[in-house]
């Protein structure tokens, strides 16, 4: 798969990529709000396997290019029933709270719901994250349940998190709507 608009680019990993995620993965500032403040503690070898296991039809990871610079990464899973549940991470800290966010998952959703045909999209992201929740419910994703202490992260952090979802149906309301405001 390959996204683009104007400097952004959103592609498939390539094995060139397994040394950047790698990085990534091991940063416990990137990686905090996933539940792990001190990192993967993951090899590059460890994430070359991994990139073997990639199937465009159950699980994807991509890379966030902007202006041709690896920024972040973001994946899918095909979660049946024609939902997708997605991720994203913008990892490069200069790039986070300039917008991209948006208008990253702004292209993967039209990409998820118009050429890979899913119905509904899922996901959830920790209760800490705020940055991260005021992005999907702008994009139209509603509160479908907060769970409160219900897991905790690598070093025993009782930690929540809020679920999420949107519908091809609440995205083309939302995109109509958006339009005819500007």
């Amino acid at each position: 798969m390959l996204i683009t608009h104007e400097n952004i680019k959103i592609r498939n990993t390539v094995p060139d990529d397994a040394e950047i995620l790698c990085h990534w993965w091991n940063d416990g500032k990137v990686m905090a709000h996933t539940g792990f403040p001190n990192g993967l503690g993951t090899t590059k070898e460890a994430v070359l396997n991994q990139m073997q296991n990639y199937d465009n039809e159950k699980y994807r990871v991509f890379i966030i290019e902007i202006d041709s610079k690896p920024v972040g990464e973001m994946n899918y899973r095909n979660m049946s029933d024609k939902t997708a549940q997605i991720g994203i991470k913008i990892c490069d800290f200069c790039y986070q709270d300039k917008g991209y966010g948006t208008i990253i998952l702004k292209l993967f959703i039209n990409t998820l719901f118009d050429d890979l045909g899913y119905e509904k999209i899922i996901l959830d992201t920790n209760l800490k994250n705020v940055r991260a929740q005021h992005v999907y419910e702008k994009l139209g994703f509603i509160k479908q349940k907060i769970n409160i202490d219900s897991w905790k992260d690598q070093i025993g952090n009782l930690q929540s998190s809020i679920d999420y979802a949107l519908t091809k149906e609440k995205w083309r309301i939302n995109y109509y709507e958006r339009k005819r405001n500007y």
